[in-house]
């Protein structure tokens, strides 16, 4: 038999754990999105603009000083976002909660 919370308990409620869920859906899309941007970005970019990404920077050409020194920390801001914004939704949704309950 399912335990179900006590009615006060709103951080228990389905209607507070859909609303987390559908806020962290937006922000795994967004940062989904965003590295597709990063992982689809180099191979076009070579395809539409081979001079450009042919050019030589700092001994390397465009391409691989994107792939080679950009790409890894363009994921690692993504993966920052995305935990920051993660534990500042759930942090907000819980103050949401509490200001609730003080209203009462």
């Amino acid at each position: 038999m399912p335990i179900t919370p006590p009615p006060h308990d709103a951080v228990h409620s389905e209607e507070f754990l859909h609303a987390l869920m559908r806020r962290q859906l937006k922000l795994s899309i967004a940062c989904a999105a965003a590295f597709l941007v990063v992982l689809l970005g180099l191979p076009l970019a070579n395809y539409f603009a081979p001079e450009l990404m042919a050019t030589r920077v700092g001994g390397f050409t465009l391409t691989w000083l994107v792939l080679g020194v950009l790409f890894f920390p363009a994921v690692w801001a993504i993966s920052w976002i995305f935990i920051r914004r993660s534990i500042w939704l759930e942090e907000d949704e819980v103050r949401q909660v509490n200001n609730e309950r003080k209203g009462n």
